[in-house]
Parts: C-alpha cells; structure tokens; sequence
C-alpha cells in the first residue's frame, strides 16, 4: 500500500465511481500531483451494490449530455487503460402507456438527436420484434436508446483507478479522513495515517458526503434511500433465445409503472423505484453506523409486491423464475434528485462530486465536470442542474431533505410536466402578504424555497394536482392567466414577488471594481440598470440589476435561485484588500410589481412620489406611513415599478395599493402571466435564455457590451467572436397554427431538413395572441422574416423570425409612458 504523501494538489475523498473519474479526468488534464483517500477499499459504498445501468436519457438537456459522455467514455476505456470491463450495450426500452409519456419521449428524441444520438421512438409493433417475451397490449409505444446497457460498477471504478494511477496519481485505501482546517490558504486534511496539505479537496464520498460536509461546516442537502433490486434464476426459454440470438434483451423500463427489467446472463434483474419507499439513517433513532462498507439493509420484499406481479404480466416468463438474491442497499438523493457537482458554497477551493442517484451511469459525465471545475474555474456545458448552489441553506433541514427524497425516489421516472408543483417540502419561504395571495385565489410553486403564486383560481376551477399532469396548454389555469395578462395590458395588476437575491456593494472603489466585471456600464446614481457578467470566455454567467445610490452605494439584484451563485461569483472576484464590502440581504426585503396603464394612478393616491421621473430610476417614498423604494421598471413591459419594502412593512403598503387600487381595476397577477407578458418582450430568463451555453454575442446582448471601456471580463474572447463572425444568435420566433402545445426549453430547430438552432424558451403570449419561442438560430438564418421549423413534442410547426424587437409596444411607448 502507498504511504500517504504529506502534500498534493488535490485530495479526493471518497473512492466509488465518481471519485475514480474525477481523478481520472485531472490527471488527463494534466493535474497528476493529486490523492484520493478511501475510507475502506475502492467501491466499498454505493458502487459495489449498483445495478450497473448505463442510460442515456433525461428530460435534462445538462444531464443528458453528462450521461451521453459517460456511454462514450466507457466504450473506449478498457482499451485506453487497458483493464479488461464487462460492459454490455444492449440498447434498451422505455414503455409509454400514455399519449402525454409518448409526448416526452419525442422531446427526448428531439434532444438526443441534437446531442448526435440515434435515439428513436418505436411503435408497438417493433417494441414486440426487439422484445419478443413482452406483452404489449396496452401500451402506446416506446423510446429506444441504441446506447443503453449496463457495465460491472466494480470494474469500472478500477478501471479508472488504474487510468489514474498509471498518469501518476495516487490512491490511498484504507485511510478514512477524520478533520480538516485551514491553514495559510492551504487545507489540512487529516487522517490515522498522517496529515496532508493541499490546495484544493473535493467531496465525493457518495451517501457519506454530510459527514464529511460537516468537516468545512457545510451542511449537504441530501439524505440517504433504501433501494431494492431482485435477481432471478436462469429462464431456459431467455437462454435459448439469447443463444439464438448471440444477443441480450434490450433493457425494459416501464416507467409508467415504475421499474426497470434487465436481463442479467441467463436471468434477470428487476429494480422498482416504489412508492411506498424508505428512508434509512434519517433521525436520532437510526443513526448511520461508523462503518458500512460493503453491507446491505434486510430484505423488505412486500414493499416491492405490486412492481413484482406487474412486470409478471408484462413479461410472463419472469413468473417461471425462482428468486436468486435480493439487492438492499443505501443511494443518497439531493432534493431534486440530482448530484451536487461543483464549487462547495461558501468554502474556498473546495468541491463537491457527490449525492450520485444514477452514479454509474453519471460518473463518467461527473468526472470530466468536476475536473474542469477545478482546473478551469469553469465547465463546457452548463451545469446549473447539478451545481451545489442551486440548494440554499433551507434545503438542508433534515426533514426537508428526507420528504423531498421520498418523493423523487417514489416517482424517479414521473413526467415533468411544465405546470406541475411537486406538493412535499412546500411553505419553507413564505412572503408576508402569503395569507392573502392565498385568499385571492393563489396557487402556489417554490423559488428557491420561497412561496409566490403562479396563477389565480377562482371558484370552480380545477385546482387538483392531476389537472396540472399536461403538456397542452389550455389547463384550468389558461383562462385566468388571459385575464391576468389583459389586467395588466388595460388596467393595473400587482405581483408579489418575494425572494428576490439582493446584494448591497458599497465602499470605496465599488463602482469601479463592478465595471471590470460588467460588459456595459455601471448606471449613475439615481438610475438603474442592466448589467451582464461574462467568463473570461465571453459567455453569460448571469444578469443583475444595479440600483445605484451614489458614488459606491448600490444594491445589486438578481434571480432568487441566483442567490448562492452570484453572491459566490461577486466576492471570489473581490480583490482580498478591498475597500469596499458585499452583504447579501436577500432576507430583509421583499418586492412587489405594479403594472399597467394604471399604476401611476394608484401610486398617486398613496404616495408623494414624483411620479413623473422617468424609466430606469428610482426614489424612496413613504407608503401607509412606511417606508418603500420605487424603482421605475417593469419585466412585465407595461408601464410600472418595482416596490421594494423591509419584510415587516410589505403587509402594511400592499394593503394600501390594494385598497385604492381597486376603484383603478387592479387584479393580482401570478407566475404564469409574467412569463408570457416577458415574452412577448423578448426578456430572458437565468438559465433558460441566459446561460453558459451561449456567449453575450451570441445571447443578442451587444448593446450591453461598451466595447471602448479599457477592460472587462471576457472582453478579449468577445472581441475575438466579433471577429470571427458570430455563429448563432438569439431570437424572437412566431409559432404559426403551433396546435395544443408551445414550445420548449430545448426544442429543436429545423431548416431545410438540417438542425439549425434550438429553443430556450417558449409559451402563449395574450396580448398578441401568438405561440411564441425564444431562441438559438445558425446566423445566415436569423434575418426577420425567415422560415423556420420548430419541432414541439415530435411535430414540426412552421415559425417565422421576427425583428429584433418586442412583439408587444416594440418602441417601449407604454414602458415609458
């Protein structure tokens, strides 16, 4: 065994699959002064008991990618690190009972086939000719992935430590970490065998990754799920037929049901994700032992009887097979199913590679993030799906995380429709004036934890749980939405939008600081503006408001998921003897919007503002006695301002708007309205439109690039794109006749039989009456007027481009009024 090295660049902690390849990956991007510590041998967690499934699919286009890799990957790898792999490309099946299951399918299809993947979906004809042993009368159709398969977790973990180890890594088994601390900008981390310094650790100790959080004072949000898979004794029909053959079954997922069947040599394997589920090691009563390497929980095999007769019938030869051995063992699970890969909020040059669901399937994709994360301070896909940050310190609550982990686990392969509110864990965050969004009819999602209505239900409305399980959008909640919209559009509305992120910068030297970070300029005080951040490879890291107070006093707003992410972004950049200071107080004020032709009238009548100042300013006032900032903009692009109140004031001032503001015709507004009226604006959205995928250039954001300024980030990648021509540009398209449905988020666009761009965005815009999508288009195709097909759920739709402006008031005449 190796002796622990008293310095390297970078300790892993943690040897499963995850930890392997991200080791694996630095070394092959050059960082080979790195060690991995393994608490017992290498896999002895969660990868020795994995069912080894290797897919490709996800409704997430970052997932999707992740895992996309991870199959490319381990094709080549035994030959690339020469150790010997039983990995099976069997290709597989996914049964869709339902149209809205064929609907998903198709937007899979849609997105494997952009990321080069010849994913397909089959009718049941051929479903029956790939899997004869099936019974299919009561399915619609399938999805079948010529990629899937399964792998040996175990060989495949070694396989990448060898990989690594052979590029001059080190890896240190039996050598659990007990602490760390820092010292003189370095980490100590200490073992039974000694200490090692390093620059920079790295979490990914899989369902041991709180315990080892704790060591940085991080709480991980994550709990651990008891997860059951049954294999079966040899079927002498399936081993004749595979003889016959010289071939495995594709694997069977029947994700309406929710389970999957493979084939396992001459047997089979089948792994339900029940909903009758469990929790381990998830209160003061069941503690996680000190050691659990290579140990299984008990059967508990009636939680699995319903899964067990239902994959019978749908394939009976299963019925003539006697039970082999049950597999029980731990799977972490973050809240939203999943893992936490990047940068540890709030602790320096420390990652996280860990809470791995699907980490065999994942770990390949996992590695080479988390190796550019640590090598290039950036990854080449946008992984906000999967950064740490996402979570804030709310999500962490124990209880929280076990009631949302019981919940994905229950529906691992459920539908992500669109209007749908996941019910656990709900009412974490709640705006002051929660009480009475709710009694106006509000119904409810989570932002960052915080509760804001997405529409207004009024009596008789379906507001049942199964009414929002649609792709279509003509739900119970279209109708309102039309006359939020409308409201807005002729009278007045008011949102209520707690939770915005909110930053005070203020100190000497702030405003200059913030314009080397910034593309455009820095708004003079009395103003606001719009500020883009680019990496120093020009693409979008995010978009804030800056409220400037004076020289160097302003207040910096962002997205309310942004909070830990851009917070992070701002003070890792700040110089260490900076005169100036960053605070986050997000927790000390809340907003409301007022919109429409109206809302100059309402504020009159409750406030000696001077209501005349004109767009992008802002002023204090004094409202029911309170006090409150109006900031004169509006995302929903009609006349209007933010009110910015202190959390124990936002009652008082909203019940004031609301009382005058009814003789004027105001109505609340949700979610759901905001987002169409922004459309119809052309306004983008944090990690839809506005993301690392795409470049400021590319993001038709030039008019906020002051290109004479000395300097800013990623002005020389920028200057470069300008030079070389920009490939794709953002734009406004106009779906015509688009049917039930709009497009979106990753719908691809089709020109002349080619892919030619994709959607970021999509929905109905009421004030124009149009399907609309935002989107990334080839550049020789961007000019207004253009012919384009956008594919929405497998049907293609003819879409025209628009002019590089709103679709509704495109002179801003009634923003400005």
């Amino acid at each position: 065994m190796a002796g622990l090295p008293s310095t390297a660049r970078v300790v892993i902690i943690g040897g499963g699959v995850v930890g392997t390849s991200s080791l694996y990956h630095l070394a092959k991007a050059g960082w080979t002064d790195c060690v991995l510590l393994e608490k017992n041998e290498l896999t002895s967690g969660s990868t020795w008991h994995a069912a080894g499934n290797v897919p490709t699919f996800s409704s997430s286009w970052s997932l999707m990618n992740m895992q996309r890799y991870s199959t490319e990957l381990y094709r080549g790898l035994a030959d690339a690190v020469d150790y010997p792999m039983n990995y099976h490309v069997t290709g597989s099946l996914r049964l869709a009972h339902t149209k809205e299951r064929m609907q998903e399918f198709q937007r899979a299809k849609g997105m494997g086939r952009y990321q080069g993947m010849d994913i397909d979906v089959v009718g049941v004809d051929e479903i029956k000719r790939r899997y004869p042993f099936i019974e299919t009368h009561d399915l619609k159709g399938a999805l079948y992935d010529p990629s899937d398969g399964d792998i040996d977790p175990a060989q495949l973990t070694q396989a990448l430590a060898k990989g690594a180890r052979d590029l001059g890594t080190k890896i240190i088994r039996f050598c659990p970490v007990t602490g760390v601390r820092r010292e003189k900008d370095e980490w100590v981390v200490a073992t039974p065998q000694g200490e090692i310094r390093c620059e920079i650790v790295i979490n990914a100790a899989g369902y041991r990754a709180a315990e080892v959080g704790r060591m940085f004072g991080r709480e991980v949000p994550m709990m651990v799920m008891s997860h059951q898979y049954i294999l079966f004794e040899e079927i002498p029909e399936l081993a004749a037929w595979s003889k016959e053959q010289s071939r495995k079954l594709p694997l069977l997922r029947d994700v309406d049901t929710s389970y999957y069947l493979r084939q396992e040599k001459a047997g089979m394997n089948l792994g339900p994700y029940e909903r009758n589920c469990r929790a381990h090691w998830a209160d003061r009563d069941d503690p996680m032992p000190e050691d659990f390497s290579f140990q299984l929980f008990p059967d508990d095999l009636d939680r699995l009887e319903h899964y067990l007769a239902d994959a019978v019938a749908r394939v009976p030869i299963l019925g003539t097979a006697g039970l082999s051995k049950v597999i029980n063992g731990p799977i972490p699970y973050a809240p939203d199913g999943n893992p936490l890969i990047g940068p540890m909020p709030g602790v320096p040059n420390a990652f996280e590679a860990c809470v791995f669901t699907f980490g065999i399937a994942q770990g390949g994709g996992a590695g080479k993030v988390l190796a550019e994360w640590v090598t290039q301070g950036q990854t080449e896909w946008d992984m906000w799906s999967c950064d740490p940050r996402r979570f804030t310190s709310f999500a962490s609550a124990p209880d929280y995380c076990v009631a949302k982990g019981m919940e994905i686990y229950g529906n691992e392969y459920a539908i992500q429709f669109p209007r749908h509110a996941w019910p656990e864990g709900r009412d974490r965050k709640l705006s002051p004036i929660h009480d009475r969004t709710k009694a106006l009819g509000g119904r409810f999602d989570a932002y960052n934890g915080w509760e804001r209505a997405t529409w207004y239900a009024q009596p008789g409305d379906d507001i049942s749980e199964e009414a929002t399980l649609t792709f279509r959008r003509d739900g119970p909640w279209q109708q309102r939405v039309r006359e939020e919209c409308l409201a807005v559009r002729d009278a007045a509305g008011i949102l209520d939008l707690p939770g915005f992120s909110r930053f005070n910068l203020e100190g000497p030297g702030a405003a200059e600081w913030l314009s080397l970070q910034v593309t455009g300029l820095v708004p003079k005080p009395g103003r606001i503006g719009l500020v883009y951040f680019a990496d120093d490879k020009g693409r979008i890291v995010t978009e804030m408001s800056v409220v400037r107070h004076g020289e160097d006093q302003m207040t910096l707003i962002t997205a309310a998921v942004a909070q830990w992410h851009d917070f992070e972004w701002l003070k890792s950049r700040m110089p260490r003897d900076a005169g100036f200071m960053l605070t986050d107080r997000t927790e000390d004020y809340s907003t409301q919007i007022l919109a429409g032709p109206n809302s100059r009238k309402i504020l009159g009548d409750v406030c000696d503002a001077d209501l005349t100042l004109p767009w992008l300013t802002h002023q204090e006032t004094e409202i029911a006695g309170r006090w409150a900032k109006l900031v004169r903009v509006s995302f929903a692009g009609e006349l209007g301002w933010e009110i910015h109140t202190k959390i124990g004031d936002t009652a008082a001032i909203f019940d004031a708007i609301w009382a005058v503001g009814q003789k004027h015709g105001l109505k609340p507004f949700g979610m759901y309205a905001l987002d169409s009226l922004r459309l119809e604006k052309g306004y983008r959205t944090w990690k839809g439109d506005l993301s690392t995928d795409y470049s400021i250039l590319q993001g038709g954001l030039d008019r906020f690039v002051k290109w004479e300024k000395p300097d800013f980030r990623g002005k020389a990648a920028l200057q470069n794109e300008k030079q070389q021509g920009v490939k794709k540009r953002f734009v406004t398209l106009v779906v015509e006749n688009p049917g039930d449905c709009d497009a979106p988020y990753m719908s691809t666009l089709w020109h002349g039989g080619q892919i030619v761009g994709e959607t970021t965005s999509g929905g109905w815009g009421h004030r124009i009456d149009k399907s609309i999508a935002l989107g990334m288009l080839r550049a020789d195709l961007t000019e207004p007027g253009t012919s384009v097909e956008v594919e929405i759920f497998g049907d293609r739709f003819h879409a025209v481009v628009q002019k590089d402006e709103p679709l509704w008031d495109p002179r801003n005449e009634r923003l400005r009024a």
